[in-house]
């Protein structure tokens, strides 16, 4: 899909992150980064098609995985595989375990006219959500830690904000056409094929679901 021309995103200054304390892969302490990187003079808005390709700038990406513990104590998480009609081009056809995408200069203007006064990102994220899947159940959600990769074209210009949501019911299904192929999995099945999962899936898979906790 091509990106409009006028689209523009949010980012924050990759040279914040590496002050901040530079890391490559998962990072669970989020909190300390996102104090900072969240603040109004450290986040912009600038043009997609430019920020794509530069890594001077990180597009902030909420990236939203939904688990569900059976009576058993089994775990299970939402996955899918990415049509050709979703965003960004050079995840087409990936599996994937995140929901989530680009914070839009609309966020904010929706966030400024929320009662409570939500920050863009909460806003975008929940607008993204909203736009991707149908959630039929209960859920408690958590920010459980941040994705960089600069190992890739596609991470190199994206700052993933991973949250957990865990629901009551595994009850969720998709809204957009191309999320294609989609149900919970069995967690102990989707980290034995790993296999054309988009390289945060598997960052996220192997950081929170086969390392001791």
């Amino acid at each position: 899909m091509s990106i409009p021309e006028d689209e523009q995103v949010l980012v924050v200054p990759s040279r914040l992150l590496e002050r901040l304390g530079y890391f490559q892969g998962f990072c669970a302490d989020a909190a300390p980064y996102l104090s900072e990187l969240l603040k109004p003079e450290n986040v912009s808005f600038r043009l997609r098609r430019l920020v794509e390709e530069d890594p001077a700038y990180k597009q902030l990406i909420p990236y939203v995985i939904f688990r569900y513990t059976d009576a058993a104590g089994r775990q299970w998480v939402f996955q899918y595989t990415r049509g050709s009609g979703q965003g960004e081009g050079r995840l087409h056809r990936k599996r994937s375990v995140g929901i989530g995408g680009h914070i839009s200069a609309a966020d904010a203007g929706s966030a400024a006219r929320q009662a409570n006064c939500t920050h863009p990102f909460e806003e975008g994220m929940r607008r993204e959500l909203e736009e991707e899947v149908i959630i039929e159940t209960p859920y408690t959600a958590q920010c459980v830690g941040l994705i960089n990769d600069d190992q890739t074209p596609v991470g190199r210009v994206h700052l993933g904000v991973v949250h957990i949501f865990d629901v009551e019911r595994p009850a969720v299904r998709p809204r957009e056409n191309d999320i294609t192929q989609a149900d919970f999995r069995p967690v102990e099945e989707i980290l034995a094929d790993m296999e054309g999962f988009e390289t945060w899936s598997v960052i996220c898979m192997k950081e929170l679901f086969a390392r001791p906790r």
